[in-house]
């Protein structure tokens, strides 16, 4: 085969990959945050490490529970993409900040002023 060919058979077949692993993020993922809220807790203060893990966690079920209402409003690509970022200690904060980055750069606020604007 050529050279040429088989780099198209490559771009293709990339292609098709990832329109499929796009398709299998069709709703939040279930992960279990306790690993992640438990090392944020003890890097925090050592007398209130039980409630900060208590509070971490609320706060990850939080963001998921929204999360899952605006799931559907994100392109499959980004949710793919953020969700494989998602590699060492999984956290659903994480994941709305990378669909939101995403959604954001497409879509900046106000494209004629790029400096962040201030609530009011």
């Amino acid at each position: 085969m050529s050279r040429q060919l088989l780099i198209a058979v490559a771009i293709v077949s990339v292609g098709i990959w990832s329109c499929s692993s796009y398709a299998a993020i069709d709703s939040v993922p279930n992960w279990d945050v306790s690993k992640s809220c438990r090392g944020a807790a003890e890097a925090g203060s050592v007398q209130d490490s039980a409630a900060n893990l208590k509070r971490c966690i609320e706060s990850e079920h939080q963001t998921r529970d929204q999360l899952s209402k605006d799931w559907s409003s994100f392109p499959a690509a980004d949710r793919a993409k953020c969700v494989k970022t998602q590699t060492f200690s999984h956290t659903y904060s994480e994941l709305a900040t990378c669909l939101e980055i995403n959604r954001d750069l497409r879509n900046p606020p106000n494209s004629a002023d790029p400096r962040p604007q201030r609530k009011k």
